[in-house]
């Protein structure tokens, strides 16, 4: 992957923690640094180390499915971009009661977004990359990228409630970057290989 399709798929993936930060400012109601540097920062670290996990769980059978791993990558990509895409249409009530100040109710938020990550994860050792050098940028790009986002959509949520989560639809554009990645992995693979 090149530099710039990592930093598409961390936005991509960036985009659930942007979602559901905004919603978290919504409920805050005023800048509150400590309850969002807490959140910012387990969504980042999160985001960064589900790829890694899942990138170590791929790696040990990878060479085993060789033939197939660019259909398996864009397999992922292509399924959690269509979810993220259908999941944008949904007509939810932006205003969630939950305590963005808790610990706990953080920490289950980070787990949640970061999901996907781990699918990104067994997409790297597909895609080739063998040594904990190579997994090293892409999850820190992703973690600090799900880092600054989720701080900007808590401020958004803070500033202009309900009405900016709908006009974003950050989910939507999130699932296509994350299906682009993948077709162009899939083309890449089948016609320039």
């Amino acid at each position: 992957m090149t530099g710039l399709e990592i930093w598409l798929l961390a936005v991509g993936l960036a985009m659930d923690c942007f979602a559901v930060s905004i919603a978290s400012g919504i409920l805050l109601k005023r800048t509150l640094w400590r309850p969002m540097l807490t959140m910012a920062f387990f969504f980042g670290l999160f985001q960064a180390i589900m790829p890694l996990l899942g990138w170590i769980g791929a790696s040990t059978f990878s060479h085993l499915i060789e033939s197939l791993d660019h259909w398996i990558a864009f397999a992922i990509l292509a399924f959690l971009g269509g979810r993220m895409v259908r999941e944008s249409f949904k007509d939810e009530d932006c205003k969630k009661e939950y305590d963005p100040k808790s610990l706990k109710v953080v920490l289950a938020l980070a787990v949640a977004t970061s999901i996907d990550a781990l699918a990104i994860g067994v997409s790297f050792a597909f895609l080739g990359m063998r040594d904990f050098s190579e997994i090293l940028p892409p999850i820190s790009i992703i973690g600090f990228v799900s880092f600054a986002m989720s701080l900007i959509g808590l401020l958004f949520g803070i500033r202009f409630g309900c009405g900016i989560a709908r006009r974003l639809r950050a989910e939507l554009w999130g699932g296509i970057i994350l299906i682009i990645i993948g077709t162009k992995i899939l083309i890449e693979h089948l016609f320039f290989s």
